[in-house]
């Protein structure tokens, strides 16, 4: 067997029905053969046997027939089962992925197109406001037309710096000493 020729459609298509057809012969051939036996043993008492005691004894030798024909009937079905699994998982998994991804990009270009074109609007805006670039027009009363945006304020002057912490001492300053005689 070319295990090269196995890894191909063709290859392993040829191989599971050859596989297919194997088992089913052979579950057809266990089941005329349990049909055979159950006749014979049936018809053939064996010296002191009780009465019914051919059925039992016919009951438990063609069971093993049947569990060998009900096992060789589900093999066959999962060799069709191997190349149905072999065509969805190996051949065909290129094509899904890439039409998945295909999907994924559309879909994140029409949803970021959107989300995007309204951030970047919002963040204009509020850059604008905040440096005073398109201040809101004011009336002639004073009165700002648009309530939405603040009127543009000056700065209040210079930045104040913040005191210097005070000098730590040790770590007694964190935490403070137990007291002694009290429990």
């Amino acid at each position: 067997m070319d295990l090269n020729a196995l890894f191909t459609d063709e290859g392993m298509r040829k191989f599971t029905a050859t596989q297919r057809d194997q088992h089913l012969e052979d579950a057809r051939q266990y089941g005329q053969l349990a049909d055979i036996v159950e006749q014979r043993l049936k018809a053939t008492p064996i010296d002191g046997d009780r009465p019914l005691s051919e059925w039992q004894r016919t009951r438990k030798v063609v069971g093993k027939l049947r569990r060998m024909e009900k096992a060789s009937r589900r093999a066959a079905a999962s060799a069709e089962a191997l190349y149905a699994t072999y065509v969805h998982q190996v051949l065909e998994l290129p094509q899904r992925r890439e039409t998945a991804a295909a999907r994924k990009a559309a879909r994140r270009a029409r949803r970021g197109g959107r989300l995007h074109g309204a951030v970047a609007t919002s963040l204009g805006k509020s850059a604008a406001q905040l440096s005073g670039v398109n201040a809101p027009a004011a009336s002639a009363d004073g009165a700002v037309n648009d309530g939405v945006y603040l009127p543009v304020q000056s700065p209040a002057g210079a930045p104040v710096e913040a005191p210097a912490p005070a000098p730590i001492s040790g770590i007694g300053d964190f935490f403070p000493a137990p007291k002694r005689g009290v429990s």
